[in-house]
């Protein structure tokens, strides 16, 4: 089983930045996408950032469009998630995850979970 292991969540004033990182233990055959999801009490797991591990294409839900990024690094294994511009409803806990790709694009599911990482933004 691949691990997945975040880092970088923290505390931040809304209009402030965070930069989450996500290492996976290995990359297989089948770690074809990686990406971020959140869950804040109460709501259900958002897909929030995925990225095609061979060409870097990328996927962007509406809330953090223009604000986010997601990036990676193949020679060490990582993505990153940029976050820029916070709000206070950016509050969640952030997850790491490894999902599968079909025709370019990665699957809106994801197949491998990191523990999680925690994001609070104050007003």
């Amino acid at each position: 089983q691949v691990q997945l292991v975040e880092s970088g969540g923290g505390s931040a004033q809304a209009g402030g930045s965070l930069r989450l990182s996500c290492v996976a233990s290995r990359y297989t055959s089948t770690t074809n996408c990686m990406g971020w999801f959140r869950q804040a009490p109460g709501k259900e797991r958002e897909r929030v950032a995925t990225i095609v591990i061979a060409t870097g294409g990328t996927y962007y839900a509406d809330s953090v469009k223009g604000r986010f990024t997601i990036s990676r690094d193949n020679a060490k294994n990582t993505v990153y998630l940029e976050m820029n511009s916070l709000k206070p409803e950016d509050t969640a806990m952030y997850y790491c995850a490894a999902l599968g790709e079909s025709g370019g694009y990665c699957a809106r599911g994801a197949y491998n979970w990191g523990q999680g990482t925690q994001v609070t933004v104050s007003s």
